[in-house]
Order: C-alpha cells, then sequence, then structure tokens
C-alpha cells in the first residue's frame, strides 16, 4: 500500500476506535474533546511512524488507544488540582512508589 491509501486507512480506523471509545466510556466523553483526540491518534500512529497499522490486531489497538486516551483523562484532571491538592497528589504517589 502507498502511503497515502495507508493514511487514509489509518485515520478510517483510528477514528473508528476513539469515537468508539469516548462513545462508551463517560468521563472520556465528559473530559476529551473527541476531534482533539482522533488528531492526536492521526499523529501518534502516523504513516511515516507506524506503516501499517493493519498488521497491529483490533484489539491491541483499542488497548493502545485507550491507554493513550486514560492518559490525556488523568493528565487533564491534574491540571485542575490546586497546589494543595497536587501536593497531596504528589505525596501519595511517593508513598505508593
Amino acid at each position: 500500500m502507498n502511503q497515502g491509501i495507508n493514511h487514509q486507512y489509518n485515520y478510517q480506523k483510528l477514528t473508528t476506535i476513539v469515537n468508539n471509545l469516548i462513545d462508551n466510556n463517560p468521563l472520556y466523553l465528559e473530559n476529551l474533546d473527541k476531534q482533539k483526540m482522533i488528531k492526536e491518534m492521526n499523529k501518534i500512529f502516523d504513516p511515516n511512524s507506524v506503516p501499517d497499522v493493519n498488521s497491529i490486531s483490533e484489539a491491541e489497538l483499542t488497548k493502545r488507544i485507550k491507554s493513550i486516551l486514560s492518559l490525556h483523562l488523568v493528565s487533564g484532571m491534574l491540571n485542575d488540582f490546586t497546589p494543595e491538592q497536587m501536593q497531596i497528589f504528589d505525596e501519595s504517589v511517593k508513598r505508593g512508589s
């Protein structure tokens, strides 16, 4: 497959997975911008970096995208913390490691 076809195929496949994950998770739906996440996934899984997304199983690709969405969700939540809440969070993380 040439790069143009790969890019279109990747875009369609990634868009479907992102839409499905966000639409079926209230936390994602409330806190993530779907279009922004689609753009982010297309940047991460760009055909230059990942020439054939088709070689990754649907389950594995969904798992990877879900992990990335969760990371964006958590990082967005941390941005809303007050300095005091961030200090409590940091201390909890330090104790947990």
